[in-house]
């Protein structure tokens, strides 16, 4: 990105709204590529020198990896903050940057928001700590995350959500229903799942900006181009019309049912039946276990549906990675902690505390495949996570303004699901809705 591209954002403000709630935005002069490389031995002095260092995250793993971090360096204090879960955090980040006070060392940033803020310099690039030496050690998604659409490292990726089908198999035997292979043969199950049991339905969509984003990722569509401040959104590729086809029968023959996610109808439709599969990322199991617990030893794991037979093509669905803000302090330190968490001896402990990872020697590793779930009749689901993580492709971009882009979604895509609105007619004004922000926050945008 170049110098003009970002004295053009800070001087515009690209993110002081971005819904959510701040004023003004972070101010640094040097990005990170131009900072004095920082070697090991910097990081290890910082770490013998000790300190304390402040890190934002709602991910309940990173716990035991503070605790053992402050183990290996006695002079580290960690202090742990959960500042609400994504929007909740980022609001409250957000304010703290404006207000250049209580900036956090480290924050938990999800992928689709990481572009909000490197664009703006209010991340710090890791390139200088030789982060791009780690590249390899990532599956495709998660590291294009981090790469925010630009050249820089703007964090380390801490977990992935590599799409898969989880679906209710004594429902599908009770009814004699295949499990679906393309997205084709979801819609006959889907079909032949309501005639079945009118009470039924084989998944809960209301609308959700992220499932859509995944959706169409896999379908080979790639409504947003980003170049520095020059942007395109356009949803009129043939991925999207893939999407748009199947689903918009689903909403208009009444085969999803009217029933929000994380809700308690949610998980009571989850447990009982009455809600057979879910897309959705590999980090569902926990959840499953925890939220649905009549639903253990009925449930499995397949590939994801195919929009064409014989395709072997995945998409993520969640995920986020420990990044430093810009004004945050003790970057040496924090830096430690990060790698030590995301691509260090942090990473098995967050494995083994149920968290899904981004490193590929660990999906790929006998120990990890080889993971029978009772939860799923004693079947090695990993081995499925892993066959999606590999197949993700890495060529998807998310908006400098995602966050903003996705709190409109219930306004434009989301009327389909309530209206006479179809899904084509949403991603339209979706699209226009995301041209017209991008243009007043000063971004070149293209459609």
């Amino acid at each position: 990105m170049s110098k003009h591209s970002r004295r053009l954002l800070r001087g515009i403000g690209l993110v002081c709204a971005l819904a959510l709630g701040a004023t003004a935005c972070g101010d640094s002069d040097d990005g990170g590529s131009s900072r004095k490389a920082v070697s090991e031995a910097d990081v290890r002095a910082a770490l013998d020198e000790g300190g304390t260092i402040t890190v934002w995250a709602w991910e309940p793993t990173l716990e035991q990896v503070a605790s053992d971090f402050e183990k290996e360096h006695p002079g580290v204090k960690v202090d742990l903050v959960n500042a609400g879960t994504n929007s909740d955090q980022y609001t409250a980040l957000q304010n703290a940057m404006s207000a250049k006070k209580g900036v956090p060392d480290v924050a938990q940033i999800e992928y689709y928001a990481m572009g909000q803020y490197a664009l703006t310099e209010q991340l710090t690039d890791l390139r200088p700590f030789g982060a791009e030496k780690l590249s390899a050690q990532y599956s495709p998604g998660p590291w294009n995350g981090v790469r925010a659409g630009g050249d820089g490292v703007y964090a380390l990726p801490m977990d992935s959500g590599p799409m898969a089908l989880f679906y209710n198999k004594k429902v599908f035997d009770r009814y004699d229903i295949e499990v679906p292979t393309t997205w084709a043969e979801y819609l006959t199950a889907a079909r032949e799942l309501r005639k079945a049991d009118p009470k039924a339905y084989i998944t809960a969509d209301t609308g959700d900006a992220g499932f859509t984003t995944s959706m169409l990722w896999q379908a080979g569509s790639r409504p947003y181009t980003v170049d520095g401040t020059k942007v395109r959104v356009d949803f009129s590729d043939q991925g999207a019309a893939s999407f748009t086809d199947t689903w918009q029968k689903l909403i208009d023959e009444k085969l999803l049912a009217p029933v929000t996610n994380w809700t308690d109808d949610w998980y009571r439709g989850l447990g009982d039946g009455t809600i057979a599969t879910l897309a959705t990322g590999a980090w569902m199991p926990a959840n499953l276990a925890s939220g649905v617990k009549d639903g253990a030893g009925d449930w499995r794991v397949a590939p994801l549906p195919q929009w064409k037979a014989g395709m072997e093509t995945s998409a993520e669905n969640g995920g986020s990675a420990l990044a430093l803000p810009e004004l945050g302090e003790n970057e040496a330190l924090a830096y430690a902690f990060v790698e030590y968490a995301n691509a260090g001896q942090g990473v098995q402990t967050r494995l083994d505390n149920g968290a899904f990872p981004a490193t590929t020697a660990d999906l790929q590793s006998t120990k990890f495949q080889d993971t029978a779930f009772p939860y799923f009749g004693g079947q090695k689901a990993n081995e499925i996570f892993a066959e999606s993580a590999a197949n993700v492709p890495g060529d998807w971009s998310y908006l400098p303004y995602q966050v903003y882009a996705n709190s409109v979604f219930n306004d434009t895509v989301g009327k389909a699901y309530v209206s006479g609105t179809t899904l084509t007619e949403g991603l339209k004004s979706w699209q226009e809705a995301s041209v017209k922000y991008g243009t007043e926050q000063g971004f070149t945008v293209d459609q």
